[in-house]
């Protein structure tokens, strides 16, 4: 059986978010040398082991849809993450700490809106598993925005970068584990991007 052909845009976003998976464990594997708090470094490599499991739920999808993996962006996201890793242990605590609750904020609707694309095409199978992805990467997020909510430099980051203590690229609830998933769309969790 041959599979289904995707739209452009949804199968471009499953490549990025594959690589992209990669480059922030392998951001998340430097972060987490660099910490000092042992409870703090635990967490974070956690979150890299979270990263590393939807690279493989990406992959699964992109696999049942004949989506290959773009080299160019393995090779981007390869280097962007190695670079990070090395740069946690020179920039100080604050820099990779807000980053990456920054990106994962915009993870959540990347998620969100792979889920859109497959009910745009009538394919309802992965909401469940799209949403959870959605959640755990929230929970990322709100992990990183409680390491920096006390941080003097966080008003002018936020100003600057557009996420932060008092606004972020979604408005997903991570504590709804069971939300009706077809109300659950781009729009009605907030996302911008």
């Amino acid at each position: 059986m041959m599979a289904m052909k995707l739209q452009p845009e949804l199968a471009d976003l499953l490549r990025q978010a594959y690589s992209g998976e990669k480059a922030a464990a392998f951001a998340y594997i430097g972060h987490a040398r660099s910490l000092r708090d042992p409870e703090v470094r635990r967490a974070v490599k956690q979150i890299e082991e979270d990263e590393w499991n939807h690279r493989r739920e990406v992959l699964a999808l992109m696999q049942e849809y004949g989506v290959p993996v773009s080299r160019w962006y393995e090779c981007k996201y390869h280097i962007i993450g190695r670079i990070i890793s090395t740069a946690c242990h020179v920039i100080g605590w604050f820099m990779p700490l807000y980053f990456a609750g920054r990106l994962e904020s915009g993870n959540v609707c990347e998620y969100i809106v792979m889920k859109d694309y497959f009910n745009a095409l009538g394919i309802t199978k992965h909401d469940a598993i799209l949403y959870e992805m959605a959640v755990k990467e929230r929970e990322h997020e709100d992990f990183f925005q409680l390491q920096v909510k006390d941080s003097r430099l966080l008003p002018f980051f936020e100003k600057l970068f557009g996420w932060g203590g008092r606004q972020g690229f979604n408005t997903l609830d991570a504590s709804k584990k069971d939300p009706d998933l077809a109300k659950v769309d781009a729009k009605s969790s907030g996302c911008r991007r």
